[in-house]
């Protein structure tokens, strides 16, 4: 499931307000997904997400609302006067466009004005206090985390995310990851079309190319066709790209001398953008339309393919498909069919309301200003023309009424999600980002539009005359888990946490130590939150007869994998690839869950906790 939609802006801000009052509003509250795709699935109320990751789950959509809450409490707590430095710099070598024949389609007089297919700026902001120690970080730049891709089964942040974890662990020395004071944010941008699996798309099968408008392989089909990254395994890739990022971040960090000041000013609209009628010149309009997939949708990216052989650039339809949706969903109306061209529609998920909608009508649109700095909240996937347009669009409007030079930012995935946002000329080629462009071939154009009002009411200082727009629907009864909650049970005569598999006695650095346990549920950890880590890894301090813990579960050097087994039974697994800066020593892995047990007709979720025997590190034998 992609880690990016947000059905909790309402419950955010709801909470936000029983809180703290008027201080935090839906016009100066972003919320805003790194796009990982390697996270915890089913907490977004719009049927096409609930279906896609297996049925709305109350219990990540709590846990994900709690932690939005708890972060923003710990910096209420922690703010400060202080001063905020900006800067900008390319950084190379990181993405590659993976829609490269859709980009061309664009007007030579555009693309003449620019050196690359991507955007390769990253903007940073860097927080210090008025003694200039440092307090945090947010920098903004193109690209997808989909260094892991969707064969990977692990939680993990992606390569922007490595790119935090680096900063974080370089500023907060002494600190696990994740419980440092210094906050290192990497937020996304107009990242639709851009990739980081630089090598590009190759047939998996014969090695070559498959750089072509439909990634399609001659053997095999678009299913073969995947783009690489640059390490030996995605694993590999994503540290690489992520230290890219980090380096350019650390380098703009240490140079950033030029002060934001200024006044702060928000405004934030809904807007149904199923109805926006459009000005494309003085006497032509054009109306967006209500949501539909094309074809390419399900083909999926280079960086990770449908499952039903679908191709990229489809502009028909298939009979046989057509059937299939006409029969399960019923037909698609002419007007959609017309409003969407030359997009074949697959799903008519604006025609579709049963459990709920299918997609969002509502939509957000925020801009969020600092003195000179404009942070434009997009509610998707921007390609990188369309995230130039914008830009401009916005500079332009602030400059018509006075407010000259902005620096327009471009900050993806905010509020709601709605999928990826071409532009007219690219839509036309319909690949992936363009079938996935729900509002049809108008989208971007209507986007402008709108980012245009409200950048004219900040300029104008007429924020409080600009109406809120239809409010967001909340649906009540959301579609069940397709995944039942089942009771844990541990095999005759073990209990939770027991070892299966211990350790070795000794080891060396570089090798990889594992130990496997009678596992539990990892979910039931979102509601019992006794424990804050699946596991540790401790070392043995001789000089005060303490453990000192060494690693938790966000670490790079930690894994912790869950099998599944029958009738509530399950191992967890965890590995530790011990560094080479590992000191020599005694160590131990500690284990830590929760599990659910019936108890007079209730369940219950109970902690537990393992410490198998210890280990020995050395440098040599």
């Amino acid at each position: 499931g992609d880690s990016k939609t947000f059905a909790w802006r309402s419950d955010v801000l709801n909470r936000l307000q029983s809180k703290y009052g008027s201080m935090y509003r839906r016009d100066n509250v972003i919320l805003s997904g790194t796009h990982t795709h390697s996270a915890p699935a089913g907490y977004f109320q719009y049927s096409t997400f609930v279906i896609a990751s297996g049925g709305f789950s109350n219990r990540t959509f709590e846990y994900m609302v709690a932690g939005i809450m708890k972060s923003i409490e710990i910096a209420h707590a922690n703010m400060k006067p202080g001063k905020i430095f900006i800067n900008k710099g390319n950084v190379d070598g990181a993405q590659i466009n993976r829609s490269p024949s859709s980009y061309l389609q664009n007007p030579q007089s555009e693309r003449a004005r620019y050196s690359s297919n991507t955007d390769k700026e990253m903007v940073l902001l860097k927080m210090v206090d008025l003694n200039g120690d440092d307090l945090g970080l947010i920098s903004w730049f193109a690209i997808h985390p989909v260094s892991m891709n969707n064969s990977n089964h692990l939680v993990n942040s992606d390569n922007v995310g490595y790119a935090s974890y680096l900063f974080e662990q370089e500023k907060n020395k002494g600190y696990l990851p994740g419980e440092g004071p210094y906050v290192a944010a990497f937020a996304s941008s107009n990242l639709g079309d851009v990739s980081p699996n630089i090598l590009g798309p190759h047939c998996i099968n014969t090695g070559e190319s498959c750089d072509n408008a439909n990634s399609t392989c001659p053997i095999g089909g678009p299913s073969m066709c995947i783009a690489a990254g640059p390490g030996q395994d995605m694993l590999n890739s994503t540290q690489i790209i992520g230290r890219i990022i980090y380096e350019k971040a650390k380098e703009l960090y240490a140079s950033a001398s030029q002060e934001v000041t200024g006044p702060l000013a928000s405004a934030h609209q809904w807007v149904n953008m199923t109805d926006v009628t459009v000005w494309l010149n003085s006497t032509h309009t054009a109306k967006t339309c209500k949501p539909a997939l094309g074809y390419s949708f399900a083909a999926g990216t280079i960086d990770g393919f449908g499952t039903l052989n679908f191709t990229q650039g489809t502009t028909v339809g298939d009979p046989l498909w057509d059937s299939i949706r006409d029969q399960a969903l019923g037909k698609p109306s002419e007007e959609i069919k017309e409003c969407q061209k030359p997009k074949p529609i697959l799903l008519h998920t604006g025609e579709l309301s049963k459990p709920h909608p299918w997609h969002p009508d509502i939509v957000d649109v925020q801009i969020i200003t600092l003195g000179f700095l404009a942070i434009t909240a997009i509610p998707g996937e921007f390609t990188t023309m369309s995230g130039r347009r914008l830009r401009e669009a916005v500079q332009e409007e602030f400059a018509t009424y006075g407010m000259l030079n902005m620096t327009v930012v471009i900050s993806g995935l905010c509020n709601v999600y709605t999928h990826y946002i071409t532009t007219y000329e690219e839509y036309q080629a319909q690949r992936y980002e363009a079938a996935s462009t729900i509002y049809g071939p108008h989208t971007l154009s209507a986007y402008i539009q709108l980012f245009r009002v409200l950048a004219k009411a900040i300029a104008t200082d007429t924020v409080a005359n600009l109406s809120s727009g239809p409010e967001p629907p909340f649906f009540k009864g959301l579609m069940a888990p397709l995944i039942p909650n089942t009771v844990d049970r541990a095999p005759v005569g073990t209990t939770f946490g027991d070892v299966l598999q211990p350790a070795n006695p000794k080891y060396r650095v570089g090798e990889v130590v594992e130990v496997t346990f009678v596992g539990a549920n990892p979910k039931n950890s979102a509601e019992n939150k006794t424990h804050q880590t699946f596991l540790t890894v401790e070392k043995y301090e001789a000089t005060s007869a303490t453990w000192k813990i060494m690693h938790n579960d966000a670490s790079w050097e930690t894994r912790f994998y869950w099998h599944k087994g029958l009738w509530g039974h399950s191992n967890a697994t965890i590995q530790w690839h011990i560094p080479d800066t590992a000191q020599p020593g005694t160590y131990r892995i500690r284990y830590f869950g929760h599990n659910r047990k019936k108890s007079f007709l209730k369940a219950v979720i109970l902690p537990f906790e393992s410490t198998p025997s210890t280990f020995d590190v050395v440098t040599t034998w």
